[in-house]
């Protein structure tokens, strides 16, 4: 399972990586839902300092990219669900060597 992109978009794959996952808030979103399921309100209230509309964006993005699952069920009120796709999943491996750098060298300061 791959991102569908345009072939020769990316220069190399740090920069087809950095295409998916760019933005302020798109690793912490991913990095929330490494514990599980996340509701939208769920979300927001965990990544403090991100608007509706910019979670709502990013969401949006990952789940176009398929690194998100979205399951709206059936309920009054209504629920929507998100979670990490196995493709999600492998994105968040590979980004643990970056965040054990930045504990490391940067909050290890």
């Amino acid at each position: 399972m791959t991102v569908p992109r345009r072939p020769g978009m990316f220069i190399c794959g740090i920069d087809a990586a950095m295409d998916v996952i760019g933005g302020k808030w798109k690793v912490l979103i991913l990095w929330e839902l490494t514990e599980g399921p996340r509701r939208f309100g769920e979300l927001r209230r965990s990544l403090r300092g991100v608007s509706e509309k910019v979670l709502a964006s990013h969401l949006r993005e990952l789940e176009a990219d398929g690194i998100v699952h979205r399951v709206a069920h059936d309920e009054v009120p209504p629920r929507v669900e998100y979670s990490l796709t196995p493709l999600g999943a492998s994105l968040n491996e590979a980004l643990e060597p970056l965040g054990a750098w930045g504990r490391e060298h940067v909050l290890g300061r």
